[in-house]
């Protein structure tokens, strides 16, 4: 019992400790010598607009929606008949509890709808990952995109920076790295092959059928087209909250005026990268990455970090109340079920 209680703590600790350690450590490197007055000065700038970033956030708003309304599509696939509402709960009370515990969140949202439809969790959570895996590609060809587009911008910081590229292609090249993944595995392989009856691999098999189950209901589910075409609105709506963000401040207002969309769209790739960084929230990799992102345009480092940092601010305020709604919402829900 002892050893199952550590075994949890430690698990618990690598899960939540060490993503809160990555943010302290970021932001810890992010605020270092920064002057807090100078910076709320130039957020408080009377030639700044701020609507625009009010605007930012009524459209992440949508951006929500369209996401539950993807996943509906996924779960009806499996047999999954959630109303609209509660998934727009789900997906709301999803980020808020990132910002608490990261990655618990899609957890939790998987158990909500896998106890309100009384369905299987395993199936749940394969449509949930199935959604994810989607946003991955997503992000991969923004990356394809951004780069073919902005590649004379990217190529010029690199020459300017070229201990940055010369890291990345020491790590990619390195045989170490790809030794370890081929020799991991075939020793996964092994393990499931040599002990095909050992209740913890079988437990791991049932959970993976189970993922695969919801992830397969991508190439069966009706509605195709709508699931492409709220993919697309998903990601246009976080793109659209950077792209009005940039005309709160002159400078980065200037970035547009002088390169136009691309530059929000190398910004808008480094942020969508950095959000896969383990942290609560994205809090520290996220303003370092849009920081980096506008230094590319010579954006200076104090008004680049109160860029990131009120927008960042701003929408994880919205995160907050909209996980608050989405609370008050689902033990309402509850109670009505349970009267009827």
């Amino acid at each position: 019992m002892k050893k199952q209680s550590l075994s949890k703590i430690l698990r618990a600790g690598f899960k939540y400790l060490i993503p809160l350690l990555i943010s302290i450590g970021l932001c810890y490197l992010l605020f270092t010598g920064v002057d807090f007055g100078e910076m709320m000065d130039k957020i408080k700038d009377e030639n700044n607009n701020l609507w625009w970033v009010a605007l930012a956030m009524f459209i992440s708003i949508f951006s929500h929606v369209f996401r539950a309304l993807r996943w509906r599509i996924q779960l009806k696939a499996v047999e999954i008949n959630a109303p609209l509402s509660a998934l727009i709960n789900s997906i709301f009370g999803t980020y808020a509890v990132n910002l608490v515990f990261p990655r618990l969140g899609e957890i939790w949202r998987t158990g909500y709808i896998s106890q309100r439809q009384q369905a299987p969790f395993t199936v749940v959570l394969g449509s949930m990952v199935a959604e994810r895996l989607a946003d991955a590609v997503t992000v991969l060809l923004l990356a394809v995109v951004t780069f073919l587009l902005a590649s004379g911008e990217i190529m010029a910081f690199i020459r300017e920076y070229p201990a940055f590229y010369n890291m990345l292609i020491t790590l990619v090249s390195s045989p170490w790295l790809w030794v370890i993944l081929i020799v991991s595995i075939i020793v996964v392989l092994w393990v499931f092959r040599r002990f095909p009856e050992n209740k913890l691999l079988l437990k791991i098999k049932s959970i993976v059928n189970g993922l695969w189950e919801g992830f397969a209901a991508i190439g069966k589910m009706k509605g195709k087209g709508r699931w492409l075409i709220y993919t697309f609105l998903l990601w246009g709506c976080y793109f659209i909250q950077m792209y009005f963000a940039f005309f709160a401040f002159p400078e980065t207002a200037g970035v547009v005026a002088q390169y136009g969309i691309v530059a929000v769209l190398v910004c808008f790739l480094l942020s969508s990268i950095a959000m896969g960084i383990p942290s609560n929230g994205g809090i520290g990799p996220w303003q370092i990455a849009v920081m980096f992102g506008l230094s590319m345009y010579g954006v200076g480092e104090m008004p680049a970090l109160a860029f990131a940092n009120l927008v960042l601010g701003t929408q994880t305020l919205l995160l907050i109340l909209l996980g608050l709604y989405a609370f008050i919402s689902i033990s309402l829900d509850r109670k009505k079920r349970n009267e009827s």
